[in-house]
């Protein structure tokens, strides 16, 4: 197991040591959990008492830790963040290329460098391009002319269809489908009239999609989603949706067709957003909240309809009150007759 120094750590997050600085370090693990070769983190002072019991060998701290602490320890201005960082050094691991499997299914014409591993059951269309220290995992479908950048993860059962492209370092967890036809159709008398989805989607580096995310292709252009921009299990992104870079999806979150999406735009659980709007970037969407208009950059908006957060919050806790109200207002409205009647 590789271990590194707490200077090492100190370095990799921006921190402040106190303590032994050439700590060997074997890992990371929870407060409860951690043993005196691991290191562990608290975000705030309300885990003070589970970092006065911790088995943990070193600590990270935010900084202005009140409390006194012996063990060696490194101060930062967010511990989750270099919790993050510290977590990822130890979860690293080389790639080592095991090739092609012979079980796999490569058509004609294709670019797959010599430095892979593809597991068995994987089917390779016509023409498609593979990058160095890309893992393909069993059961993933790539259509033809698709392209995956280097040291890029496909999780078992992706697929990507006719054409699309992905970019470097990215992961694509199981079950997601790349390029389906986007929904689009015109009404006839004959009934509906399919319209061609020609399309492509591309996705550009460093990007993450969860299990079982759809991504349709657009309907001319590109369904395109930008560096760094992480989304969740079970998203739905319509036909020429533009995700920007740095942008974060949760799960169940359904965005309808031909929606521009700015850099560092935040989207809680089963946000809906309808199409041929834009949400500005920096924007934050409440979860569950549904959206029919655009949001500008920075703004933070909850609800259905979607509203700013601070009007929303006030509706909701009037909303608790109602029953009183509607109690109030009926015993007042008995009242009222009877003063009208003469009963006082």
């Amino acid at each position: 197991m590789a271990s590194h120094s707490l200077k090492e750590l100190a370095l990799l997050v921006d921190g402040n040591i106190e303590g032994d600085e050439n700590l060997s370090i074997e890992g990371i693990a929870a407060l409860d959990s951690a043993s005196s070769h691991e290191i562990s983190f608290a975000v705030s002072t309300k885990a003070a008492d589970l970092v006065a019991s911790s088995g943990a060998g070193a600590l990270i701290l935010p900084q202005g830790w009140p409390f006194e602490e012996k063990r060696p320890r490194i101060f930062v201005r967010d511990p989750y963040l270099a919790f993050a960082r510290i977590a990822n050094l130890f979860a690293q691991k080389p790639f080592v290329p095991r090739g092609i499997h012979p079980s796999v299914t490569v058509g004609e014409g294709c670019s797959i460098n010599r430095n892979v591993t593809i597991h068995p059951g994987v089917f390779i269309g016509n023409h498609v391009s593979i990058g160095p220290e890309v893992t393909i995992y069993p059961g993933v479908v790539l259509g033809d002319q698709v392209k995956i950048g280097q040291k890029t993860v496909l999780f078992p059962n992706v697929v990507v269809y006719d054409g699309c492209i992905v970019g470097k370092n990215c992961r694509i967890h199981a079950g997601a489908v790349i390029g389906a036809d986007g929904f689009g159709y015109a009404q006839g008398r004959e009934g509906h009239v399919k319209i061609p989805q020609v399309g492509i989607v591309e996705i550009e580096d460093e990007v993450e999609i969860g299990a079982n995310t759809t991504i349709d292709r657009a309907t001319f252009g590109k369904t395109k989603i930008m560096r760094g921009t992480k989304i969740d299990n079970l998203v739905m992104i319509a036909h020429n949706v533009k995700i920007g870079p740095n942008s974060i999806i949760v799960s169940q979150v359904g965005i309808s067709g031909s929606t521009k999406v700015g850099a560092g735009v935040m989207m809680g659980g089963q946000v809906g957003i309808v199409g041929h709007i834009e949400i500005g970037d920096g924007a934050r969407i409440g979860a569950k909240s549904g959206v029919p208009h655009s949001v500008a950059p920075g703004e933070t908006v909850s609800g259905a309809p979607a509203m700013p957060h601070r009007k929303w919050l006030r509706m909701v806790n009037a909303l608790k009150r109602l029953p009183d109200m509607v109690r109030d207002i009926r015993d007042l409205k008995k009242r009222m007759e009877r003063l009208e009647n003469g009963k006082g």
